[in-house]
């Protein structure tokens, strides 16, 4: 596997499919993903921001995940933030996903940053077994209960 910094124009379908299919694995549906125009002005922003925090996972020519990091601030501390991780459906669970933290990992020590946090739906079991895995912990509920936010200790 290997990551390419996303350009949204050669990307932009796929990193909006792959947006969208998070949604509908996290809530059940696209309801809350909003507008494509809105979420493509954000994700340039960011990757201005962060080049190499926002890429796409790739195997031979084709592309098989996404990741989302940035740095930001958090009650008065500055930590890193994973926006997504994301693995199409047909390499979920073949240890993929830790390749993906692994990159993570990378970028956040390369900001010096030692704490990372992330939400998740509460109904997405296979994140929760995942993030459990690689050792994060649960803050609590936010957005009414919508997600969790948990904390990592950047290794």
């Amino acid at each position: 596997m290997y990551f390419e910094t996303i350009d949204i124009n050669k990307h932009r379908q796929t990193v909006i499919t792959f947006r969208k299919d998070s949604f509908i694995v996290s809530f059940g549906d696209v309801t809350a993903f909003g507008d494509e125009g809105d979420y493509l002005r954000w994700l340039e922003e960011k990757i201005t921001e962060f080049p190499d925090g926002f890429v796409l996972a790739k195997e031979g020519q084709k592309y098989i995940g996404q990741l989302e990091c940035s740095i930001r601030e958090y009650e008065g501390q500055v930590i890193g933030y994973v926006h997504l991780y994301y693995l199409v459906p047909e390499m979920r669970g073949k240890g993929k996903g830790k390749e993906l933290h692994d990159y993570a990992m990378d970028f956040f020590k390369s900001k010096k940053i030692r704490e990372y946090h992330l939400r998740v739906s509460p109904t997405n079991t296979s994140a929760l077994k995942f993030y459990d895995k690689i050792g994060l912990t649960a803050i609590g509920p936010e957005f009414d209960g919508k997600v969790i936010r948990m904390r990592g200790v950047v290794k």
